[in-house]
């Protein structure tokens, strides 16, 4: 039986490994969707440091996005669905959706008309690793100025707190800075406590991720084909299942340890990236 050429093997280990570079940027994205270090910022600086050639037009960042997406909405499955049945009978579900829509309705507005600079100026490493840096301070001193709590549970949020909540979110779109991390921060800082400003945001991110999601797809609908539909399938499934992981073990851990252990991971990170880009 006749071997394989020379340059069939290369191509074979070349698609091997960017499926396992594809798996490995999946669980990145689920990890560190829903916690404050950015997933936005952890896969520019992983793509830019493996060279990854996933499709074209960011549709494999789009897809993996929604893998973590989904994964928020099946574990709050029967909240939502609560919900979407309470709206017509229960005050309290249809201020849970009002809440949610005032606080994505900043991003949303911001997120159209500042697109294309925020992706052709922005979406860089250095600018990545410098804000992973500057973010991780910021946590640390929140973290020493807390004012006092006034909201407990994400029941007690009003409309206008949420929509202030939706403006700390717009700060998140300079890569690196962490949607939840602005969100959870910010809420914090207008006296949500930790659980509840964590359970908001995870709320919050469903329809912020999925608009994103929609306008980033339909920006880059000529790139959308079956080529590299293996790459997207394999990220898509490794980050819905570490975002279901994420999410199930979030709440307990900021409760115990506070979001300091984030901050000084995002110092850490950034650091030795900013390390790496001076040496290059």
């Amino acid at each position: 039986m006749p071997r394989p050429s020379t340059d069939a093997r290369i191509l074979a280990l070349t698609d091997s490994s960017s499926f396992l570079i594809a798996i490995l940027l999946g669980i990145v994205e689920g990890l560190t969707e829903f916690i404050p270090v950015s997933s936005t910022g952890h896969l520019i600086l992983l793509i830019d440091l493996l060279q990854f050639q996933g499709p074209p037009g960011k549709v494999f960042e789009i897809a993996i996005q929604f893998g973590a997406i989904l994964a928020v909405c099946w574990l709050y499955r029967a909240r939502f669905w609560s919900v979407l049945t309470g709206m017509t009978h229960e005050a309290a579900s249809r201020r849970f959706v009002v809440n949610i829509l005032l606080g994505f309705l900043p991003a949303a507005v911001i997120g159209v008309l500042a697109h294309g600079f925020i992706k052709s100026v922005l979406f860089s490493p250095w600018v990545v690793a410098s804000t992973l840096v500057v973010g991780g301070f910021a946590i640390l001193w929140i973290e020493r100025h807390l004012p006092a709590v006034k909201v407990e549970t994400v029941e007690q949020i009003t409309p206008l707190l949420a929509l202030k909540i939706g403006f700390c979110q717009t700060v998140a779109m300079i890569p690196g800075v962490s949607r939840s991390g602005a969100t959870i921060m910010g809420a914090l800082l207008l006296g949500t406590g930790r659980k509840a400003a964590t359970e908001f945001s995870f709320f919050l991110a469903v329809p912020t991720m999925l608009g994103a999601t929609v306008y980033d797809l339909w920006k880059n609908r000529a790139a959308l084909d079956l080529e590299g539909s293996g790459l997207i399938a394999a990220g898509f499934i490794a980050a819905f299942f570490a975002a279901m992981l994420v999410v199930r073990g979030a709440i307990a851990f900021i409760s115990r340890h506070g979001f300091a252990p984030f901050a000084w991971y995002r110092i850490v990170i950034g650091g030795i990236m900013l390390a790496i880009l001076m040496l290059r």
